[in-house]
């Protein structure tokens, strides 16, 4: 399968985020790195390219995510799934404190792990946005 997204369907997808990081809510306007369309299913692992299947990523999400669906949950070893932002709500998986994107449920502690959401720089970054009224 191509790995080729047709401009229409690049349009589609970013309009529908509102041009914004469907994962960590970064606004595309202030990213330093352009965004990419993320297969959430990746192609590897039988994931189409359509658009349920794909989100607005910023390159630090996408980058972190890479070809994973899900992470292990310590202590227990317990395998969780990634946010989908196809079927899940954002605000049932996560909350902001100040610049913090605080995970509220075991889908949310793994998504933020794994996608360095609270990563110093990243929160530094979302600080100056919303101290300047740009987040």
């Amino acid at each position: 399968m191509s790995r080729y997204i047709p401009e229409d369907i690049r349009r589609i997808v970013a309009a529908r985020a509102d041009f914004c990081c469907e994962y960590c809510k970064m606004p595309e306007e202030h990213a330093f790195f352009t965004f990419h369309l993320d297969h959430i299913m990746s192609i590897k692992h039988g994931g189409q390219t359509t658009l349920e299947n794909l989100a607005y990523a910023c390159a630090y999400c996408n980058r972190n995510k890479g070809s994973d669906l899900a992470s292990v949950l310590l202590p227990d070893n317990l395998v969780v799934r990634f946010y989908n932002p196809r079927t899940d709500l954002w605000n049932e998986h996560f909350r902001w404190e100040a610049a913090l994107i605080r995970p509220l449920t075991n889908i949310g502690i793994v998504t933020a792990k794994i996608f360095g959401f609270n990563d110093a720089d990243r929160l530094s970054e979302r600080q100056i946005l919303m101290d300047s009224d740009r987040f």
